[in-house]
Parts: structure tokens; sequence; C-alpha cells
């Protein structure tokens, strides 16, 4: 049985308001710390010479910091883009996760992960698919949570998205999906990713979180993975490409 999530305040003079008239996150952004320690993370993001903060941290033994309240904006993702919110700390509750991006994510912290995240997307009625990584948001500069981080695991439990991943028919192989990534740059931006990526952008982006093993072209496996993520959980339900 799993005991609930016991989460200390530890707050960081690292924050604000959320601007332009936001009032409630409608996403949730995963990072890992890169440090040496979670003590260490959490002085970096509590000292006010940093300017950088996050709603919440979690060690690699399940303890939970609460930094800065999930009404205020904290200062987690710097500049990139999901969908149309180019202001991602306004519309984001971001959770830094002690780790240095070469190792697994311990049992215990992922445990935590999973408690918080259930927590946080009943309280602001946040959809799964809204579960992102700071790489999708900003994929030619960052790359966590990174390639060891188990969002298949979120997804198994409704805290994140995954896509189908049946093996390409005889018609897709025809129709040689491995080259047209134009196509899959367009589901790509249907999905979330930003659409001023380069389409050999768009597709590192899609390979660190989905396909963190594949190289070369793009596949007729890949392609139809990222048309499955754009069909079922567009960005934007009302130009949800068919």
């Amino acid at each position: 049985m799993t005991r609930d999530l016991d989460i200390q305040s530890h707050p960081s003079p690292n924050f604000g308001a959320r601007r332009d008239g936001v009032t409630r996150p409608s996403l949730v952004l995963i990072h890992y710390t890169a440090m040496q320690s979670a003590g260490a993370a959490l002085e970096r993001l509590c000292d006010p010479a940093h300017e950088v903060s996050a709603h919440y941290l979690i060690d690699a033994t399940g303890s939970c910091l609460q930094l800065v309240a999930e009404t205020e904006r904290a200062w987690h993702a710097g500049r990139g883009r999901w969908g149309d919110v180019t202001d991602v700390n306004s519309h984001s509750i971001g959770i830094e996760l002690d780790n240095r991006g070469n190792t697994p994510f311990a049992h215990a912290q992922m445990n935590a992960l999973e408690q918080l995240l259930s927590g946080i997307l009943a309280r602001w009625d946040i959809a799964a698919q809204n579960v992102i990584g700071h790489c999708d948001i900003a994929p030619t500069r960052k790359t966590d949570p990174g390639v060891r981080f188990d969002w298949q695991r979120l997804a198994r439990a409704g805290l994140a998205v995954w896509p189908a991943t049946a093996p390409p028919t005889d018609t897709d192989l025809a129709a040689d999906l491995a080259a047209d990534l134009a196509a899959f740059a367009r589901n790509a931006a249907c999905f979330g990713y930003d659409p001023d990526l380069t389409p050999d952008q768009t597709l590192a982006a899609f390979r660190l979180r989905f396909s963190p093993r594949a190289s070369g072209p793009l596949t007729p496996r890949e392609a139809a993975m990222m048309a499955d993520l754009a069909r079922r959980f567009p960005v934007d339900r009302h130009s949800a490409l068919t």
C-alpha cells in the first residue's frame, strides 16, 4: 500500500503573479535538476541571485518540497512554446526531479511524482496530455527529463499520454512515410510542438521523449505514432487533423 505523499513547505522567493490574465495553470512541466544533489538544487532554486524556481522538488527518496504556491508563477520554463502558449511559466506548474539526467529515476521518486501529479491534475482539471517535459517546449536547448525518464509509466497511470505503437501497415510502407518529414512536422504541431522548428528538430524532440533509441531518417512507425498523437491529443481540438 502506498503511503500518502507528505509535502513539506520550503518557500522560495523566486516567483511572481501569473501574467496576461492567466488565473490557473493548464500545463505541468517536468524537469530534472542536473545537479550533484537535491540539496544543491534546493539552494539554487531558493537563491534570489539565480532567479530560478519551481513549484515542487522531489528527491530520490520520494521526499517532496513545495517551493512556490500553485497559484503563483514560478520561474522554471524559460523560453519555449507549447501550442499557442509562449509564456509557459504563466500557464504551468513546474516539478523538478533530483536526477543528473544519466541515471534511472528512483522508484520512490516516481511513486511520489505520480501522487503529486494525480492531485495537481484533479485540482486544476488538467488533461494528461498537458503533462509534458522541458524538452517538449524547448527542444533546441533542453533535454530534461531525459531519455531515462519513464513516460510510459505515467501514461499507464493516466498521468501523461503515449502514442499507439502498432507496426505500420503495408500501405504505410508503400507510401514511404519515412521521407515525409513535412507531414510529420504538421502532426507534431497539432500535438503541441513549436511549428517554427525545422522538421529535423521536430523529429529530434519527438525521439527524445517517445523513441529514444531511434536514429537516422524518420521511420513509418514513428510517423504513425506522431499521427496518432495528433489525432487523439490535439493541443487545440478545433484545429485537429483528420
